[in-house]
């Protein structure tokens, strides 16, 4: 395995880290509130980021997402690209890559998942889905959103269509999330029809390695706020970065985000390799639960009472880090999902 970015992965990197850099500040993210920075998803879109992705490959969205990540910064982008470019570039027919993917690379149409499936949708003798979902990271952005049926096919809705209902939901982190209500709509068949359902375990797979790159940016940001909170406060006339404890909770922090990115890495490079990756991407989800939530609780704590208060950065972290601990499934589900299937790789 080489984890060594490519040319092409290192400029996108490089650009994504000046482009959230200078835009993602604290400012502009209070001013959002729960909402998308819209004139940061435009910028994004105009640099091309969006579209590089289906050039740079996994791997090389992980490596944008850490840099999304170690600023919060509020765009849907990790959504369109798992849901939108990498799934309909992956699993779509000709005609539903030529239609759909150029105003998702151009940002004019928004991805969202409905993911993990649920049960909650399900479609009748028609073709027509009707259920909901409880919340959908993103929607409320989306003017398209891939949702999967109980039998985990997967169907392209637009949500200007008749019958989609958004509804705003308030998640922890400011995800502009909504409850998805479908009552008969007609769903486009990612793959066209007769497509099976093999598709919905690697977009799943995916989405979880993105996500888990997007979890180690923000631990990356918590713990860099930590450092420089503890090495510039000061306490009986010390840095507070002089303390054990503190270099020892610190240390723990960074190891912990470490096993986060190498974790997501290894996924990533295997799917973009074209080699099963599967209980990679469960392993770099267990991680991104696991760590992460351990990673920004410290965060927090290193700030002292600062880390209370809820205007500072470092919360924003908080609450980013806890929201990926349970998006797409917490520890303990992915942990059983990952002994299931060892137990049947072993089976084989």
């Amino acid at each position: 395995m080489d984890f060594t970015p490519t040319e092409e992965q290192a400029a996108a990197q490089g650009l994504a880290a000046q482009i959230f850099g200078d835009l993602a500040t604290h400012e502009r993210l209070a001013a959002a509130g729960t909402g998308t920075d819209t004139g940061l998803w435009k910028e994004l879109c105009a640099a091309g980021l969006t579209g590089a992705v289906e050039e740079i490959g996994l791997l090389g969205l992980v490596l944008l997402l850490e840099e999304q990540g170690r600023t919060t910064a509020q765009v849907p982008f990790a959504a369109t690209c798992v849901y939108g470019l990498l799934a309909v570039a992956t699993h779509g027919t000709d005609e539903q890559r030529e239609r759909i993917l150029p105003p998702l690379r151009d940002g004019t149409a928004v991805a969202a998942g409905a993911f993990p499936a649920r049960g909650g949708l399900r479609g009748d003798r028609d073709g027509r889905l009707s259920g909901s979902v409880p919340y959908v990271p993103w929607l409320r952005d989306a003017t398209v959103v891939l949702v999967a049926d109980a039998d985990r096919a997967l169907w392209l809705v637009r949500t200007a269509d008749p019958g989609v209902t958004a509804g705003p939901v308030e998640t922890t982190a400011p995800w502009s999330a909504a409850r998805l209500t479908l009552d008969r709509v007609a769903g486009e068949r990612l793959g066209g029809a007769g497509a099976g359902a093999e598709a919905y375990g690697a977009v799943l797979a995916a989405s979880r390695t993105a996500f888990a790159g997007l979890q180690a940016g923000v631990c990356a940001g918590s713990l860099a706020r930590a450092v420089a909170h503890t090495t510039t406060r000061e306490q009986f006339g010390r840095p507070l970065s002089t303390n054990q404890g503190v270099l020892l909770r610190a240390a723990d922090a960074h190891m912990d985000t470490e096993a986060i990115r190498v974790t997501a890495y290894e996924a990533a490079w295997r799917y973009d390799q074209g080699l099963p990756y599967e209980a990679q991407a469960l392993t770099a989800a267990w991680w991104a639960s696991e760590a992460g939530k351990r990673v920004v609780h410290a965060g927090q704590h290193l700030h002292g009472g600062t880390g209370a208060d809820l205007d500072h950065p470092v919360h924003r972290h908080f609450l980013w880090g806890r929201q990926l601990d349970a998006y797409l499934g917490c520890g303990s589900e992915v942990l059983q999902e990952l002994g299931q299937l060892l137990v049947k790789q072993g089976s084989q």
